[in-house]
């Protein structure tokens, strides 16, 4: 087996030793795994990849997701496992959220994922659950998201809420992945 192979080989074990045990972490820095690699795990549903919104204004905001329901939990997608960030800077302006994932659905091509607030600069943002939606479209992604209220620990978000994904992603940056969730109905 040459050196390629080899590693390749080491990452897929490893992504399966990770996904099994329902771990999952994601940075504004870290790269998704490789195609192969996604393609062994199996999932009911998930959410990956990194963007950058456009703003003509020149608002750095990055959004980055690895969320996943196992597939023996593809009847509640509260299983779902894994983290989401996103940042906002403009200037010496700006913060960061990390978002401990707490429900995920998917349909076709587009995600919505909600989870709680574990790591913050943001002072309103500490604790409070966060939705966001993400269309995976090739023309061009779109995002959305639930929190734009007076008060975010006040104006509760509820489990897998989101808005409409308005905004547009930065020519370039995105790569999400959602994985469809195919519900299983019960059989009468």
């Amino acid at each position: 087996m040459n050196r390629r192979m080899k590693t390749l080989a080491v990452a897929a074990a490893v992504l399966l030793t990770l996904g099994a045990g329902g771990i999952a972490a994601a940075s504004v820095d870290d790269a998704p795994a490789p195609a192969a690699a996604r393609a062994t795990v199996s999932e009911a549903a998930a959410l990956t990849g990194t963007a950058k919104l456009y703003r003509p204004a020149g608002d750095d905001i990055t959004f980055a997701f690895d969320a996943h329901l196992a597939a023996k939990d593809r009847q509640d997608p509260m299983k779902a496992t894994g983290t989401f960030r996103f940042s906002h800077y403009k200037g010496d302006w700006g913060g960061y959220a990390k978002v401990e994932v707490d429900c995920l659905t998917t349909g076709g091509k587009v995600a919505v994922v909600s989870g709680v607030v574990v790591e913050t600069d943001v002072k309103e943002f500490r604790k409070a659950r966060v939705g966001v939606t993400v269309h995976d479209d090739p023309t061009g992604d779109r995002l959305g998201y639930t929190w734009m209220t007076a008060d975010p620990q006040k104006d509760k978000v509820p489990p897998c809420v989101s808005g409409a994904p308005f905004e547009k992603v930065k020519a370039g940056t995105g790569d999400f992945r959602v994985v469809p969730w195919e519900f299983a109905y019960p059989t009468e």
